[in-house]
């Protein structure tokens, strides 16, 4: 999980970015500062998917194949 004061500087820089710009170095922040965030986002997006099911209105399991090969649960494993 991204801490609150990375949250935090990631908004500030945003805030300076749409005033009065930044500079190379805070450029250079930002855009490392939002890489992680996007890698916590895309891995905490994944692991809800990893315990996912899918049911149809007769109770029968119809989770997406690629869903049960993140799980571990698909034809090769």
């Amino acid at each position: 999980m991204i801490s609150k004061e990375k949250l935090e500087r990631i908004n500030k820089l945003s805030q300076k970015s749409k005033t009065i710009g930044l500079t190379e170095d805070e450029k250079k922040e930002q855009k490392e500062l939002r890489q992680e965030y996007l890698q916590n986002v895309r891995s905490s997006f994944k692991n809800q998917f990893k315990s996912m099911t899918v049911v149809d209105h007769e109770g029968n399991d119809v989770t997406p194949q690629k869903v049960k090969d993140l799980q571990g649960k698909g034809k090769n494993n």
